[in-house]
């Protein structure tokens, strides 16, 4: 069974792709952080960079976007699919659209081959050509489609045919290349009416998107807790609602959470771990770095029952599975460098490579795989097509500004030390109050840290310390008194 589970929030909407009760795909969008990927923008060139082969297009955002040559795609060079000369100047007014969403530093990633993109076809009106999604793998049904989609087109406009035109009507197709016709007319005049920069077309919802692009002849239901996006949706894709009208479903249960209903909370919030556990016990480990995204197999609990050999290629088979799915979840784009365990059978290795490839090949986005190195080690690259999962649920560490760590107990006790030293070089300076985290303070008096210095350099002055549970590990606050008499906080304990 497959389903499509759609929950709108007030600050989020979440998309989740269901089958056979598992969750293979996740979506999803803050209210608060716009998506640019897909939007069309009268943009105005600012600089030109030859060496680069590269412009920056002032499109309206904080950031100019990116133009590289490649994407300056010519209608009478759309045979070769490629254009790696710069053809724009300083000051002109050009279309494009969003190929990437600006991330960090970078601005967006935009390209001049704008493409408008329906449930079963995506118009390319600038390029001449037809082409077909690879995995219709149907030799007869992919020329009855080429044909008939060559019929219908306007003369000059080039179209892509996508998977789900399988499973779409003639009728069906034909009105969709209506509307996209009319898409494509309403952004030229929009750009007539417009000073650049500004933003000509704004891409669908992600709901919206999720039904265009996820929608299977195998999707037995999309169902959502928001009656205007039911309203919606309905709206958006009338045929489909035409054809099957028990598709479009309201979750009519207001005192219950729609994905705890359906048992996927807990794996969603799971994306945001680095430690999978896999069935048998075993484990994988998921690293991401800014350059690529690293996956470590183990075998955890998992010991088996026939011998070590056996247990290494069952881990890695049930491995295999779980890293295809994974990726799809966590939508991981880019290098993906997975260690599997050492195997010593060749016709293990390639049994483990053929289910991988037959997982990965279940992903809407291009992916490509490449044989397992002597070291068990196995390349895989990934279509980046929008941010990750833990870009849009995670936010930077406001203690360690995303290093992931913070400061050791000893090494901040360490920095107490110093200062507190620096204090105590003014003479008149007889007591001093530190302010520190609860658990640096009980690390200090369950371990006596500062005893030594107590006896010693310290034996004339008196040192109080006080905790605070709310206080960030390695925060902490130091003051000097000369007075014999002082305030002090209930929970002030002298040290030693």
């Amino acid at each position: 069974m497959k389903q499509i589970v759609i929950t709108k929030q007030p600050t989020y909407t979440g998309v989740c792709v269901v089958e056979d009760k598992k969750p293979v795909e996740f979506w999803v969008e803050r209210n608060s952080i716009e998506r640019l990927v897909g939007n069309i923008y009268y943009g105005k060139v600012m600089n030109v960079l030859p060496g680069m082969e590269s412009a920056f297009v002032n499109i309206g955002l904080e950031r100019n976007a990116f133009l590289y040559a490649g994407d300056m795609l010519e209608c009478e060079e759309a045979k070769n699919h490629t254009n790696n000369q710069l053809n724009v100047k300083v000051g002109d007014e050009i279309l494009v659209q969003v190929v990437k969403d600006q991330f960090g530093n970078k601005g967006a990633r935009i390209s001049m081959n704008i493409s408008i993109a329906g449930r079963g076809l995506v118009l390319m009106p600038q390029v001449d050509y037809i082409g077909v999604s690879r995995k219709i793998v149907d030799d007869n049904l992919k020329e009855q489609l080429v044909s008939y989609v060559d019929s219908i087109r306007k003369k000059g406009h080039g179209y892509i045919i996508r998977t789900q035109a399988q499973s779409c009507t003639k009728e069906e197709l034909y009105q969709e290349t209506i509307e996209l016709e009319e898409r494509w007319e309403f952004i030229q005049q929009s750009r007539l009416n417009h000073s650049a920069p500004a933003l000509i077309y704004k891409d669908q919802s992600l709901a919206q998107r999720a039904v265009r692009d996820m929608l299977r002849v195998d999707v037995e239901e999309i169902i959502m807790d928001d009656e205007k996006l039911l309203s919606e949706l309905k709206m958006a894709f009338p045929h489909v609602h035409k054809s099957r009208p028990n598709l479009f479903k309201y979750f009519d249960k207001p005192d219950q959470d729609l994905f705890d209903y359906y048992g996927l909370r807990k794996e969603i919030e799971g994306l945001l771990d680095k430690k999978v556990v896999l069935e048998n016990g075993a484990y994988l480990v998921i690293d991401r770095t800014e350059a690529l995204t690293v996956i470590d197999v183990n075998t955890g609990k998992y010991v088996g029952e026939k011998d070590l050999s056996q247990t290494l290629f069952e881990t890695n088979m049930i491995a295999a599975v779980e890293i295809a799915r994974q990726l799809r979840l966590r939508n991981i784009g880019g290098i993906i460098v997975v260690d599997f365990i050492d195997m010593d059978k060749k016709e293990q290795i390639d049994e483990v490579m053929k289910v991988l490839q037959t997982e990965l090949n279940k992903d809407r986005i291009k992916t490509s795989l490449i044989d397992m190195t002597p070291l068990g080690l196995v390349e895989i690259t990934r279509k980046k097509t929008s941010s990750m999962i833990d870009s849009i649920m995670l936010q930077p560490c406001p203690y360690c500004d995303g290093d992931g760590f913070v400061e050791s107990d000893e090494h901040v006790v360490a920095k107490i030390k110093t200062d507190l030293n620096f204090i105590f070089k003014n003479p008149k300076t007889t007591t001093a109050v530190v302010y520190l985290s609860l658990k640096v303070f009980n690390r200090i008096f369950a371990y006596r840290l500062l005893e030594k210095e107590c006896t010693k350099e310290w034996k004339d002055k008196r040192i109080y310390l006080v905790p605070d549970e709310n206080k960030h590990i390695e925060k902490y606050e130091i003051q000097g008194f000369s007075a014999s008499i002082i305030d002090l906080p209930d929970n002030a304990r002298l040290l030693f």
